[in-house]
């Protein structure tokens, strides 16, 4: 049994970090599940917090649905409020901002994440258009 969570657990790594696109655990799942239809989605979505709690993959806390990424390093976001897709934001990582509210709050930060939200340039166009 362990050998099957083993290869699961593999797939559903190299799952993630084949998909530029931040995909949800469902997104992971059934991109899986045409693949391997053993597959449950419980194993899925225990793997894929797992993973991200160990820093092996992403998170990115989003509404409605939490988004997985390749990326570990500290990096900001863009979410489409429209159709929901994420992207990574070409914004640096600030640590300045880590220290600042640390020294305004007593608070010990490890870190902070930013997700830019608006209208991405294809739903702007479909409005548009």
């Amino acid at each position: 049994m362990e050998e099957r969570n083993t290869r699961q657990k593999g797939m559903i790594l190299d799952a993630v970090r084949g998909r530029c696109d931040h995909p949800t655990a469902d997104d992971i799942y059934l991109e899986l599940r045409a693949r391997d239809p053993r597959i449950s989605r419980g194993t899925v979505y225990r793997n894929l917090k797992r993973m991200a709690q160990t820093g092996e993959i992403g998170l990115v806390q989003t509404s409605p649905a939490e988004r997985f990424d390749l990326r570990t390093d500290p990096h900001s976001h863009l979410r489409c409020c429209l159709c929901g897709r994420v992207w990574d934001a070409p914004v640096p990582y600030r640590e300045e901002d880590d220290r600042m509210a640390e020294e305004t709050t007593g608070f010990s930060v490890r870190g902070h994440s930013t997700v830019f939200e608006g209208v991405c340039a294809d739903c702007r166009k479909a409005q548009e258009g």
